[in-house]
Order: C-alpha cells, then sequence, then structure tokens
C-alpha cells in the first residue's frame, strides 16, 4: 500500500510517499501518487516531516529514514552515491560518474539526478556542473541554489548530525 502526508514548510507544500515501511518519493511539485496513495499519518511519515523540517531549520544534517527510491540500476548507483556526499559540499556530475565507475557518464549521471524521486533527503541538490556552476535541477536553480546556501550559512556546532 501506498501512504502519503503532505505537510507545510518554508518550501511550501512537501508530500512524502511511503510503500512497504520506506520512503520512496518526496514531491513538492505535483506527483501522480496521490490518485492512488492514502493520506495517512504514519510514524515513518510523521519522522519524514520531523527531520525534513529539522533540516530546513539548520538543526539536522543527516537523515535517518529507510528509502526505497525506484528506478534502474544505473539511477540507483547514482543515488547511493549522492547519499555519500557530505552535508554542505558540492561535487560535480563527472566527479559522481567517476566514484561510480564510469568516467565517461556525467550527463547520464545528470539524468539520474534529474530523475532523483527523493530530493532533499537523496541531496541532488549538491551537483553541479564541470565549470562549478549550477546546472539543472527538477525543482529550479532557485531551490538548488537555496539548498546549497542553507548548508553553507549554518553554523555546524548545532546541527544533529
Amino acid at each position: 500500500m501506498l501512504y502519503q502526508k503532505t505537510f507545510q514548510t518554508i518550501l511550501g507544500n512537501i508530500t512524502a510517499i511511503e510503500e512497504d515501511s520506506a520512503i520512496i518519493a518526496l514531491q513538492i511539485k505535483e506527483n501522480s501518487y496521490r490518485k492512488t496513495a492514502i493520506m495517512k499519518d504514519t510514524p515513518l511519515l510523521k519522522q519524514t516531516e520531523n527531520e525534513i523540517q529539522e533540516y530546513l531549520k539548520g538543526i539536522r544534517t543527516t537523515f535517518n529514514l529507510p528509502l526505497k527510491p525506484k528506478g534502474t540500476e544505473f539511477q540507483q548507483q547514482v543515488w547511493q552515491q549522492l547519499q555519500k556526499i557530505p552535508y554542505g559540499e558540492l561535487q560535480t556530475y563527472k566527479d559522481i560518474a567517476i566514484k561510480i565507475g564510469n568516467p565517461k557518464s556525467a550527463r547520464a549521471v545528470g539524468m539520474a539526478n534529474h530523475n532523483n524521486p527523493i530530493p532533499i533527503i537523496i541531496p541532488c541538490h549538491r551537483v553541479i556542473g564541470q565549470n562549478q556552476k549550477l546546472v539543472g535541477y527538477a525543482l529550479g536553480l532557485e531551490m538548488k541554489e537555496f539548498l546549497i546556501n542553507l548548508e553553507k550559512r549554518l553554523d555546524k556546532s548545532q546541527k544533529i548530525v
């Protein structure tokens, strides 16, 4: 069964979707799950809301949620590598391609990044272009810049790790 919970944040409404006791999607824009997912405040969805709110307040640097994003084997590799990027740090698409053992796949890494179903928690916003500029983000460059700046400006001594 699919369960969902929508909650208000400084980014607007976010909808978290749970299936089989794992988060499978986090939607900031309209999504296709609304028609089939049951609105329910499960313990996992409540924890997801709490952790995202803490992140957006600058008191959380990592997430402790079971994740099960749906995608190809290549996408799964990219999304796993994204989760290894430390809070407040940036890497390029090429960096990710090299780390997954496919150095010529930077463009494909970008597409996997774009299709990340769990943004923020799987931090695709921490990936930038080879020229060190903000490029491509499914939620818009303004959102990407906001999230990067959020992580850069906060006092690390006050965060939950």
